[in-house]
């Protein structure tokens, strides 16, 4: 049985392809997204201005409404929020007063504190960044003070406070030198693990390239060491804001300290409770400063 072939002629042929060529193609679906409701749009803008400013404020409110219902009777010993509210109206109303050398406005305080905080805190960071980068550099040498870090840093703050005094004979001197002697572990520690953390190749392009030990720390280590050094500063400054309250305390002299000590002996709890407050507030503006430029280095 023989197949039959048949061809097309030419004309045909050419039908033929015009037909397939003009067919019509299907059309593409075109997905569009959904448009952003209302309520999507409110959410969005809830969770980037609402909710934070929402969140602390409703806190506050429990903290004073709790207070407030713990003293709504009155009679004790422990102030309303209202009789605090007007207190530190009146206290802040002249904050910068000058009756004599020991008594002063609070603002004056706050100020002391702050110039006793900055000496301490300047001279654990002229001390406590250098030698974390040594430590971190050297194995030798991280071997030997390792040990002498781990003995000295859990050591209560106030347990440096005699020393001081012993050794410089004043109140002020001795209450820079506790801030300096608590906040400088921090700096040596995250600054030691940062450097400790470099990748171990960018040191050896540095040792093929034959750069010196300073290069070597300021276009590889410090850049690199930056972020755990700014987490360091950071800890430490909370940690002298932390200890410049206790060591004024038994220091005396003019500062916020010992404001709260001497409002104590005058039995005055409205203004101790406000000092509370004030020593909270500057401390977080110190960690939030601090935290802005640690975030501003990391994103560089």
């Amino acid at each position: 049985m023989v197949a039959a072939v048949f061809h097309l002629p030419e004309e045909h042929k050419e039908e033929a392809k015009d037909a397939k060529t003009s067919a019509p193609k299907p059309a593409l679906k075109v997905v569009t997204p959904p448009p952003s409701t209302p309520s999507r749009a409110s959410s969005r803008i809830a969770q980037r201005f609402v909710l934070p400013v929402l969140a602390p404020v409703l806190g506050i409110a429990l903290l004073i409404g709790v207070w407030a219902l713990l003293t709504q009777k009155g009679g004790g010993p422990f102030p309303t929020p209202a009789a605090t509210f007007d207190a530190a109206v009146k206290l802040f109303s002249d904050p910068f007063y000058k009756n004599g050398p020991n008594d002063v406005g609070i603002g004056w305080n706050i100020l002391n504190s702050l110039q006793r905080v900055g000496l301490g805190f300047g001279l654990a960071a002229l001390v406590g960044i250098p030698l974390g980068f040594a430590i971190g550099r050297f194995g030798f040498l991280a071997q030997m003070l390792n040990p002498l870090i781990s003995l000295l840093r859990p050591v209560s703050p106030l347990a440096w406070l005699p020393i001081g005094l012993l050794a410089f004979k004043s109140a002020d001197p001795a209450a820079i030198w506790t801030i300096f002697i608590c906040s400088i572990w921090p700096m040596i520690l995250n600054t030691a693990q940062g450097v400790q953390r470099v990748p171990q190749d960018y040191l050896n392009v540095a040792r093929v390239l034959n750069l010196s030990e300073w290069k070597v720390i300021t276009k590889i280590l410090f850049p690199a060491v930056l972020p755990y050094m700014l987490t360091g500063v950071r800890l430490s400054v909370g940690t002298a804001w932390l200890v410049i309250v206790a060591a004024e305390m038994l220091t005396g002299g003019v500062g916020i300290g010992f404001w709260v000590w001497d409002e104590w002996n005058n039995l005055n709890v409205q203004h101790i409770l406000i000092a509370i407050f004030v020593i909270g507030i500057v401390g977080l503006l110190l960690e939030q400063f601090l935290m802005l430029i640690a975030r501003r280095f990391s994103h560089d």
